[in-house]
């Protein structure tokens, strides 16, 4: 029967436990331990399996850490502060232009110079006295910033889209669809498409009028503090595009990274006895993402490993009576798992090992099955409470107190951002 499917019960007990906010690795490994019973296997043998699992995405884990590295590096000097504010000098009285420009550079985060989210905290804040004068509406600068954190990785294989375009590739080789980079990049696009049109919706129609905040002190005298190009500055920028140019011309990530630390080493943008604060910092900063998306690939595993997922396959496919209908239920599952777990790049493997034998079953051709898959799993990146996507607005516009994270950042950005990349997956899908 389906309800007893162990694949099924245990996606259902891991989303279930995420969304009474237990610790996201907890519940994967709870999950996959559950499969593993339902399934007939011994917990000594499901654990090895998840292990074994894990090892196939080492690589990406190494990115990250190497990824976390730079951007504590890059946050540690006034780089991306000169740059933001020089450009918010020349656009400041065009609310809508500013808003514009902070998507715009928001996006350099994930592949030029790719600090995620640490940019946040520091530029956002001393520009709120600016968007106040301008009363711009803080839910607007919400999806501008979502928009630059999640369109780069879901449209173009650089930085860390490159890590999941990899992820991606990676994970649909393992459930019997073998893909190149260069396949994925040329349908993702749609996925870029759907979060531009959600930009512009957001900033130039729902959340255009001026909305009126309190200026504090503190935040005044944040936005006069100096910052210009020193030779830290430009040591470091010098490290982050070389860490760019290698991983385009090589499609190694981790050695982008590692480069690029070395360069910053050499020129001095990394003094020598910082280099264990850095390294240090960028464990803290994506340790966690990095453990989770082992974790989730060893969780795959155990699914494939159950054998159960041809049944639901078989249930799937009949319950969705087509194409057209199986697209919105894959593309709703997938928003489901990832609006529980917080990360889209954890959410691959999971529901790649369900997807790949299910959109095989149901007619798609490769393409639109990278393109289910990938908006799939970045649909609940906008608008989960849990994901780096929202978490890292929120961090920045609510530094007075005057932005909520749940109405202010992950209902906009869910609205703007999600709807879109679902209505674009869907069709598009049918008409790859």
């Amino acid at each position: 029967m389906l309800l007893t499917n162990p694949v099924l019960l245990s996606v259902v007990i891991m989303s279930v436990l995420c969304l009474f906010r237990l610790n996201v690795l907890l519940a994967i490994l709870i999950a996959a331990l559950c499969a593993g019973l339902a399934a007939g296997m011994s917990l000594p043998e499901t654990i090895k399996i998840l292990i074994q699992g894990m090892q196939g995405n080492l690589e990406t884990a190494l990115s990250y850490i190497l990824l976390g590295a730079l951007a504590v590096a890059i946050s540690q000097t006034h780089l991306t502060t000169f740059l933001i504010r020089t450009l918010a000098r020349t656009i400041s009285n065009k609310a809508i232009m500013f808003t514009l420009s902070i998507a715009f550079i928001a996006c350099f985060s994930q592949n030029l110079i790719p600090v995620h989210i640490a940019f946040i905290p520091i530029l956002i804040p001393p520009l709120l006295p600016l968007m106040n004068r301008l009363k711009i509406d803080r839910r607007a600068v919400a999806c501008a910033l979502t928009f630059g954190l999640k369109a780069p990785y879901v449209a173009f294989s650089v930085g860390f889209g490159l890590i999941f375009t990899r992820f991606l590739k990676d994970q649909m080789a393992q459930n019997g669809i073998p893909v190149e980079i260069a396949d994925i990049s040329s349908v993702m696009w749609i996925g870029g498409v759907a979060m531009v049109v959600g930009l512009l919706a957001a900033v130039l129609f729902a959340y255009a009028r001026p909305r009126e905040y309190a200026t504090s002190q503190n935040l005044c005298e944040m936005s006069e503090e100096a910052a210009s190009m020193g030779k830290r500055e430009w040591a470091t920028l010098a490290g982050a595009l070389v860490a760019f140019i290698v991983q385009l011309t090589t499609n190694s990530l981790p050695l982008g990274g590692l480069l690029g630390l070395a360069v910053m080493v050499i020129l001095g943008g990394i003094p020598w006895k910082g280099i264990d604060s850095v390294m240090e910092g960028g464990m803290k900063m994506m340790a966690f993402i990095a453990f989770i998306m082992l974790v989730a690939a060893g969780y795959g595993s155990v699914l494939r490993e159950t054998g159960a997922i041809e049944a639901l396959v078989s249930a799937t496919s009949a319950l969705a009576g087509g194409k057209l209908g199986g697209a919105m239920l894959m593309l709703l599952i997938g928003l489901l798992v990832t609006m529980g777990i917080g990360t889209s790049f954890g959410t691959i493997p999971i529901i790649a090992a369900i997807y790949c034998p299910l959109a095989l079953e149901l007619g798609f051709s490769v393409p639109a099955i990278i393109l289910l898959i990938g908006i799939a799993a970045a649909l609940g990146d906008a608008g989960s409470p849990a994901s780096d996507s929202t978490l890292g607005p929120t961090s920045g516009l609510n530094a007075d107190g005057q932005h909520d994270h749940i109405w202010d950042t992950c209902v906009p950005t869910f609205l703007f951002y999600s709807i879109p990349l679902m209505i674009f997956g869907v069709f598009g899908a049918l008409w790859l």
